[in-house]
């Protein structure tokens, strides 16, 4: 489902499937990922090596992790936004999060 259907369904959705934050760290953790989710969290994942990440940015694109909602430097200096500045269903927000969690997931 394309990002801007799926944001305008997604008040919908959440009544539908009542998916909430604790739902989808819920689902992290059945699925082995809240560990990432962490790190993600508390900004470490930024100041450990390239492929971690990597890694974390490949959960944040796929919705599998969200950004936190707290910004963050990286190692190099980047600042990591956190996820209420970002637009609509985009890599790290928690509605990406929400549309991978209630469709169906499988990592």
């Amino acid at each position: 489902m394309a990002c801007s259907q799926f944001e305008s369904d997604l008040g919908s959705k959440l009544n539908t499937i009542d998916m909430n934050i604790q739902t989808i760290y819920s689902r992290q953790k059945s699925a082995g990922v809240d560990y990432m989710q962490r790190l993600i969290n508390n900004g470490s994942i930024w100041k450990m090596e390239g492929s971690m990440g990597r890694e974390a940015m490949r959960l944040l694109e796929m919705g599998i992790c969200m950004l936190p909602k707290k910004s963050f430097t990286d190692y190099y200096g980047n600042r990591i936004p956190s996820r209420d500045e970002l637009k609509g269903c985009t890599k790290g927000t928690y509605a990406n999060a929400v549309r991978y969690w209630s469709n169906g997931w499988e990592i």
